[in-house]
């Protein structure tokens, strides 16, 4: 008797015990947010960017010509040395002219290509012009590109094995707070300095300041105009140096018009070239553009060891 007592009794308390757990309610996964997913698609897109041919991952070299012929090969002999197995002892030579022009000229047997076509010698940069062409040959990319009183070959491998090793940038988590809203104080001053990492200084057009709040404190980033519409910021902040990139970091924005809101959206701060190469040549933040605040937004510093 005392058993069937017992029994009924561990019955009734596992029932009542079902019942309370089929009463309470189904814990679901929060569904992410739409904003979330913008962010996140944008990072995704810049991650493929970064690893595309034109991207900054494949960099494998930056050589400044010299006046007059320039020897470009693997071949130690060579003005401009590209060690790898790959690449020719010759694989022909930059001709720089007085008149800042520069002539490309492959050697005998090279075969290199512009646009898919082959060519023996051609002009690849004409002084005054904001580029040139692409020359191909296997797996290596490159180009002209200016700096200041410096010309230069951007030299790219698209078997870089720094590509295999890319997989992500670190970022803090997304939070909308970080998306800010800013408007543009017009600048009577059409040009700000702009440094960049080879110590060469340019006067840059800036369309004004960007002012903004962060805890009820206001802000003000000089902004440049790259392209009609859109701002680039170049920035430092208080995880300069510790979280992110020591010179700081990038970022696009819609332009507001005079006396209308945009967004400056951190979540969308990112590493500049410099961060994954020894080869870009990247603009630094104005020392009026290093913020005083920690922006826990955005990329975090790159690390590819």
């Amino acid at each position: 008797m005392r058993n069937n007592m017992l029994q009924r009794t561990k019955i009734f308390f596992f029932l009542l015990l079902m019942a309370y757990i089929l009463q309470q309610p189904v814990l679901q996964a929060q569904p992410v947010s739409e904003y979330q997913k913008e962010i996140d698609a944008w990072h995704n897109k810049r991650i493929r960017d970064l690893k595309a041919p034109d991207g900054w991952v494949n960099l494998a070299g930056l050589f400044w010509l010299q006046p007059g012929k320039n020897r470009f090969g693997s071949d130690a002999k060579n003005e401009l040395v590209f060690n790898h197995p790959d690449m020719p002892g010759l694989a022909g030579y930059f001709d720089w002219g007085k008149n800042g022009d520069v002539q490309w000229m492959s050697a005998n047997g090279v075969s290199v290509t512009i646009q898919d076509s082959s060519i023996h010698d051609a002009l690849v940069y004409q002084n005054g012009q904001p580029g040139g062409p692409l020359l191909s040959m296997g797996h290596f990319r490159w180009n002209i590109i200016k700096r200041n009183d410096k010309t230069g070959i951007r030299f790219r491998d698209l078997e870089n094995p720094l590509l295999a090793k890319f997989a992500d940038i670190e970022r803090f988590p997304v939070d909308s707070i970080w998306r800010i809203p800013a408007h543009l104080e017009f600048s009577q001053q059409p040009t700000i300095a702009i440094a960049n990492v080879l110590g060469q200084i340019s006067a840059q057009e800036t369309p004004g300041k960007l002012v903004f709040s962060i805890h009820g404190i206001d802000y003000r980033l000089d902004a440049l105009e790259e392209t009609p519409g859109e701002l680039f910021i170049i920035f430092g902040d208080a995880t300069s140096g510790k979280e992110t990139y020591p010179a700081g970091r990038f970022l696009y924005m819609p332009k507001p018009k005079l006396g209308e809101i945009s967004y400056i959206d951190f979540n969308k701060a990112f590493n500049p070239p410099c961060a994954f190469s020894l080869f870009a040549t990247c603009p630094l933040p104005p020392k009026q553009n290093i913020l005083p605040v920690a922006i826990t937004a955005g990329e975090k510093n790159y690390d590819n060891q």
